[in-house]
């Protein structure tokens, strides 16, 4: 842990993109809003508190959301409107500290350890933050306040929407004691099912198994597993740092052979592309080129093939295309099944960076 106890606030904007659709059209405020275009291949963005009810989430594909809410009120995406509000938000953060990470265009960590505007605390710094967010943008945000990144991320979900909530140094190890071990970052559903078949479902359970057995079973994951259950995170807010990857995968419940990927690499890259068009219209605008197919054969070994073509993928179909092609240079027995698959994109410029690449490209070309 640093020798100073950090104070780290988590920011996240409440239903963001659904919410900016409400403000700013008073006939959708109190309906399921669910913001996404409607389609086959077509993905949530973002769904109103009302739209959550029924069990729509960001990410679903579109027509499983029309499912679970037919009544929802679907309305398509304007990043640039969710931008411009981003940069309220994240001028109103720039008054309190100059330690921003930002994690996507609606949550962010801040590090106010030193504060600028001579707060008592870090309590006091995120209410004023937050009320300074519904006076400037007629929004709501919720805050978590911690002593690292992990705990504030926990925290800032506790009282969601509109809520804020302390965890004091303290108070760390009896606040995560009764949690399910899923609440631990990199816990997947996978990942949790077997740390419930060693009789682990919470975190304190995890804090009772001997360190060396976790990194056993678990390598030097077990490490980091037994340190964020005693609430050890020493990540520091690392301002505006850059993407380098996007990526989605799925774990099966049956192994499956290669050729049985084609839909699940498919609806991997729609969850993917929905990330890389948030990325390009975030704030520094950045694009992908490299496409990432990521393979764990059913006796664990993993296996990554990429290619970065010549012209950039334009759409989650494109993505698709080049993901499922990935799949012929995997040299292995078509025998061979797969308990994972994982499609993402790398390789992250600037818009204005690639927008100048191309042109420098076109000019070369003869004529």
């Amino acid at each position: 842990m640093p020798s100073t106890p950090r104070k780290i606030i988590h920011v996240d904007m409440d239903a963001f993109y659904a919410s900016v659709e409400q403000r700013d059209d008073p006939s959708l405020r109190g309906k399921p809003v669910v913001v996404a275009w409607r389609g086959a291949r077509s993905v949530v963005c973002a769904a109103s508190y009302e739209a959550r009810r029924f069990g729509v989430r960001s990410a679903m594909p579109a027509v499983r959301a029309e499912r679970l809410c037919p009544q929802a009120i679907f309305v398509p995406p304007d990043f640039t409107r969710y931008k411009a509000v981003s940069r309220q938000v994240r001028e109103i953060f720039g008054r309190h500290t100059d330690l921003i990470e930002p994690l996507s265009l609606d949550e962010a960590y801040l590090d106010v350890t030193t504060i600028h505007t001579g707060l008592p605390s870090a309590t006091a710094t995120a209410e004023a933050i937050r009320a300074a967010i519904r006076e400037e943008t007629q929004l709501t945000a919720s805050a978590g306040v911690a002593p690292n990144k992990f705990l504030a991320k926990i925290a800032s979900d506790w009282r969601k929407p509109d809520g804020q909530f302390v965890i004091r140094p303290h108070q760390i190890e009896a606040f995560l004691a009764p949690l399910a071990v899923g609440r631990l970052p990199g816990v997947g559903k996978v990942m949790e099912a077997r740390l419930a078949a060693l009789g682990i479902t919470t975190v304190g359970d995890l804090r009772l198994r001997p360190e060396a057995e976790l990194e056993q079973r678990f390598g030097r994951w077990g490490q980091r597993l037994r340190q964020l259950s005693l609430g050890i995170d020493d990540h520091p807010v690392q301002p505006d740092r850059p993407t380098l990857q996007v990526s989605a995968e799925d774990t099966f419940e049956h192994d499956l052979t290669l050729q049985d990927l084609a839909p699940h690499i498919r609806r991997l890259a729609e969850k993917t592309w929905a990330a890389h068009e948030r990325e390009a219209q975030g704030e520094h605008g950045r694009l992908a080129r490299t496409v990432v197919l990521k393979l764990k054969t059913s006796d664990f070994h993993t296996l990554t093939r990429s290619l970065t073509p010549s012209t950039r993928p334009t759409s989650a179909a494109e993505l698709a295309d080049i993901a499922c092609a990935l799949r012929d240079r995997v040299e292995r027995p078509a025998h061979s099944r797969y308990r994972l698959v994982g499609v993402g994109l790398a390789g992250f410029v600037d818009a204005d960076s690639f927008a100048a690449q191309s042109d420098l490209f076109a000019d070369l070309l003869p004529g």
